[in-house]
């Protein structure tokens, strides 16, 4: 049987190398750009409401491997969600990666983005990891 740390890392290479999620959209509800100045990550996401649905997310920019898987798997994770929705699973997220919950059955909420648990003992990585969820959450604290 295949560890999963593997399939995890096979989940964050085919992110970072080919995203579908990585593109404009015309005519987004909103725009925010993230930046980590600490190894140049800089990211734009845009984003479409239907209501309080986000209906679509993409980004554009350049960082590490993990900072584009992060940003890509979060926006499988949270499309189609309500904005309550999408900030709880965020807040998880933020916890997860800081070390802060190891709540199993919150975690699940995360989908594919529980990928990213072991980047806590990457200190070095946290930031890129959290980049995206910070830009979003972010954008969704300015618009509602």
């Amino acid at each position: 049987m295949e560890d999963l740390t593997e399939v995890y890392n096979e989940l964050i290479m085919e992110h970072s190398m080919n995203s579908y999620n990585k593109k404009k959209l015309d005519n987004p509800d909103y725009s925010e750009i993230g930046h980590n100045p600490n190894c140049g990550d800089e990211i734009t996401l845009e984003m479409k409401l239907k209501g309080n649905i986000i209906e679509e997310i993409a980004f554009n920019g350049h960082g590490c491997a993990i900072s584009q898987a992060s940003t890509s798997i979060m926006i499988d994770t949270l499309k189609g969600k309500t904005i309550e929705e999408a900030k709880e699973i965020i807040k998880i997220f933020i916890e997860m990666i800081k070390r802060e919950s190891n709540d199993e059955e919150q975690l699940k909420k995360l989908e594919d983005a529980i990928a990213f648990k072991n980047v806590s003992n990457m200190p070095a990585r946290v930031k890129c990891a959290l980049l995206a969820w910070h830009t979003l959450e972010d954008m969704l604290n300015k618009k509602h």
